[in-house]
């Protein structure tokens, strides 16, 4: 089992590797550039130390000082030329990854909007964040370095080994027997690091997810006094991902110290073996100090792999996260025969809906109902009865699983998305704002108004006035969703962006909570000005609302259990009644659903 699993493994590493190669692969000429700067560098670098030996046997040895000017200089420049090549490569490579990481992410963020609303609501938001942000970055930094680094200890490393055979087969033979060592040990390391760095990023993740969530829920903690119990979470959650850390980069660590320890060994065996070679006249003075640089650098390489590879392993397991996230199914495509609505009068029709999240467990049941333009529907019902799944479908935020759904006549399925959408309103329970000005949060609805449309707007939304009253007025940011202003403010900057939209269908999902009086007498007119004239569902909190509904529909389980108007309702003394009854003897104004 444990064999397949690395299998397995290195499979979907050389998956990642070649559509990562994809988007690297748009660069081909400056990539180019960048591999021919590697081999004049590698080259070079191999040069120098073949030239400092050839001083010592052609100049310093004999003592033979015509000529030896000009072959410093030679070295010199080709020192020179070693760095001017190096940071070309550099320059070059990082201008090809920050591209590369650009349109990734580019990619990435255009791929989390095509995504269903079911996949947002499986995953903590942060943990896509850390794809984005945290994933992206090894990735970026990763093609920066390693990328040239590995490539370059490859061709230094073969470049060696064909100078020192070369120079001096019998040296060459010597300074292998370390290599097996090296090998069995990096094996072993690496065999670990690249499941520690898979894990460390997993938890990383993991716990990016946790604080966003913890933050976005503070005041609940606060309100339930469940601060002991997050931290506690957090540091189990924290330890995990020090834990897979520790160990990963334990391991990495070992590297270095191997390596020391064989260069070590292998320069002092070469110094002795080369000693006795010269004494014999086998091998020149020279070819000793450059097989003894050679063989002091010929650990570098297989270092700066073994480094770099580590490195590598890093960024491939961001890459598979991002590329996970690049691979999910995306929100089923339009009809190819799905057509653009011009103009909606607003009428809609459920004929036999059925619906599940789930396998095996229904939450709609074949439902069937019918909105005439300009009327209101009111869904009323216990949570977890179906109201707000009737709305999801309908935005097609969900496709039904049986029966068919209607605007117009038309079934919704053979018109587009965008379309459908373009012709909904949404004021929402849980209200929205972004972290702009609140005349671009009121502009949201209808990118192209003019400020009078926008002030116009808020003007109907009852909005006006406190806005007037803020430091900026219209030009006041708000802090991230909406922080700053009241939750009845919030509600009315959302109606007032309903209005500038002005859509056929409204949807409406009223939220009074932790309202005072005066602001909620706001938000009721500036919601009957709202709905004047339109199709309008609302999943009902508010008696006055369910009312002066030209139908009500009670659901109970997924099934419509009851329908007609507030006053049929209440003669027939069933469901409705008793819910009716149960908020009214709470208060005059109290919620239902």
């Amino acid at each position: 089992m444990r064999g397949s699993k690395g299998k397995s493994s290195v499979k979907d590493w050389k998956r990642t590797l070649v559509k990562l190669w994809a988007y690297l692969s748009v660069h081909k000429r400056l990539l180019t550039a960048v591999l021919v700067m590697v081999v004049i560098s590698s080259s070079l670098g191999l040069l120098g130390p073949y030239l400092l030996g050839r001083a010592i046997d052609v100049y310093l040895v004999p003592r033979n000082s015509s000529g030896l000017l000009s072959f410093i200089f030679l070295i010199a420049g080709s020192y020179l030329l070693y760095s001017l090549s190096t940071w070309l490569q550099s320059y070059w490579m990082i201008g090809v990854a920050q591209r590369t990481v650009a349109t990734m992410r580019e990619d990435l963020f255009r791929q989390l909007h095509k995504l269903p609303i079911s996949y947002f609501t499986k995953r903590q938001h942060g943990e896509l964040m850390s794809r984005l942000t945290n994933d992206m970055d090894n990735v970026s930094q990763t093609l920066n370095s390693s990328f040239i680094q590995l490539f370059s200890s490859v061709l230094t490393f073969i470049g060696m080994l064909a100078m020192m055979i070369w120079l001096s087969p019998w040296l060459t033979l010597i300074t292998l027997s370390i290599v097996p060592l090296m090998y069995f040990g990096m094996k072993w390391i690496t065999a670990r690091t690249g499941r520690f760095f898979k894990e460390q990023q997993r938890n990383l993740g993991d716990l990016n997810g946790f604080v966003e969530e913890t933050l976005s829920g503070q005041r609940v903690v606060k309100t339930f006094s469940q601060e002991k119990r997050v931290i506690a979470e957090f540091e189990a959650k924290n330890e995990r991902l020090k834990t897979a850390g520790y160990w990963a980069q334990t391991y990495t660590g070992f590297i270095p110290k191997l390596m020391n320890v064989l260069n070590n060994m292998c320069f002092a065996v070469i110094a002795g073996a080369g000693g006795i070679l010269a004494l014999n006249d086998m091998v020149s003075i020279g070819v000793i100090v450059t097989f003894s640089e050679y063989a002091r650098q010929f650990t570098r390489p297989l270092n700066d792999l073994a480094n770099q590879f580590n490195t590598f392993l890093s960024a491939v397991a961001g890459a598979e996260r991002v590329f996970e996230v690049l691979e999910e199914e995306e929100e089923a495509g339009d009809e190819q025969r799905a057509v653009e609505l011009k103009t909606v009068k607003g009428e809609i029709e459920f004929s036999g809906v059925f619906f599940s999240y789930e396998q095996d467990v229904q939450t709609l049941s074949g439902i069937d109902l019918r909105v005439s333009p300009g009327q209101t529907l009111a869904l009323v019902g216990p949570t977890g009865a179906g109201k707000s799944t009737v709305v999801q479908l309908l935005s097609r935020f969900y496709e039904p699983s049986g029966g068919q759904i209607r605007v117009d006549g038309q079934d919704i399925c053979r018109i587009k998305r965008h379309s459908l959408r373009q012709h909904m309103g949404f004021v929402l329970q849980d209200t929205f704002l972004f972290q702009d000005t609140i005349r671009e949060n009121i502009r949201y609805g209808k990118l192209e108004a003019s400020d009078e449309e926008v002030e116009q707007a808020a003007r109907l939304a009852n909005a006006h006035a406190f806005i007037m009253k803020l430091p900026k007025q219209y030009d006041t940011v708000l802090s991230q969703d909406g922080g700053g202003i009241s939750q009845g403010q919030k509600q009315l900057l959302s109606i007032a962006r309903a209005i500038l939209a002005d859509p056929s269908i409204l949807i409406l999902d009223e939220a009074t909570s932790s309202i005072d009086t005066i602001t909620e007498i706001k938000i009721q007119e500036a919601l009957y000005r709202l709905m004047k004239g339109r199709t309008n569902i609302v999943i009902a909190h508010r008696l006055n609302t369910i009312r002066r509904a030209d139908q009500i529909i009670v659901l109970e389980d997924g099934k419509i259990i009851e329908r007609g108007t507030h006053e049929s309702l209440l003669r027939q003394r069933g469901f409705y009644h008793g819910l009716y009854d149960s908020k009214s003897s709470r208060s005059k104004k109290g919620q239902l659903g």
